[in-house]
């Protein structure tokens, strides 16, 4: 039984280990340090799920947060990474709820014109350099990936994301999500299947 329970921890332990282990005990910079190796990536996950990027940094802003008053109660029984993924997607989920309801109750389109006080502004403005054409096409061409993306079911979704844009194990997947491994498999299949076909849609034969 020992050597089972060492090989668990042995699985379980990274390098986040020593940092988390000086979080527990009130340091702060081991936290700032955690932060600063893993906000892109966490960013990342949330931008992908949400689809916003102001509503992405507020989610991982919210996580690290979470993450740091529950530090005390984390146990290693996962990687460090892998416990704040989870927070960023769940957080990311209600989000989207959050989201998706204000915008049936005001009727507001992401595409809207943001209100400053100098007045009108749209989103992401061209760039006055010159290459803007070319800039602003591989612009509409993520754009439209990414709404490929989004109009994924949720479950299939995360799993997506998790795999092919950020390069998640399956174990980490699994871990992540709390799933089995056939369920991620499964899951993965149908996400890959559905967007292919959805990617046809927009852009033609792949």
């Amino acid at each position: 039984m020992s050597n089972v329970l060492g090989e668990k921890k042995q699985v379980a332990a990274d390098d986040d280990t020593e940092l988390v282990g000086l979080c527990q005990k009130g340091e702060l910079s081991a936290f700032e340090a955690l932060v600063e190796k893993h906000q892109r990536k966490m960013l990342n996950v949330a931008y992908r799920m949400i689809g916003d990027y102001d509503a992405a940094c507020e989610v991982v802003q919210d996580a690290f947060f979470s993450a740091y008053k529950s530090i005390r109660k984390f146990r290693g029984e996962a990687r460090f990474s892998t416990w704040l993924c989870s927070i960023v997607i769940n957080l990311s989920k209600n989000r989207m709820k959050q989201m998706k309801t204000r915008w049936r109750r005001e009727g507001a389109s992401i595409d809207d014109p943001v209100e400053t006080e100098e007045g009108e502004i749209r989103r992401d403005p061209p760039s006055p350099e010159p290459s803007v054409l070319e800039r602003l096409e591989k612009r509409e061409v993520q754009e439209k990936v990414q709404a490929c993306i989004n109009s994924l079911e949720g479950e299939y979704r995360e799993v997506l994301i998790l795999r092919d844009i950020q390069g998640f194990t399956y174990d980490e997947i699994r871990e992540t999500l709390n799933i089995p491994d056939g369920t991620v498999k499964s899951r993965l299949f149908r996400a890959r299947d559905t967007l292919k076909d959805r990617l046809k849609d927009v852009f033609g034969e792949l």
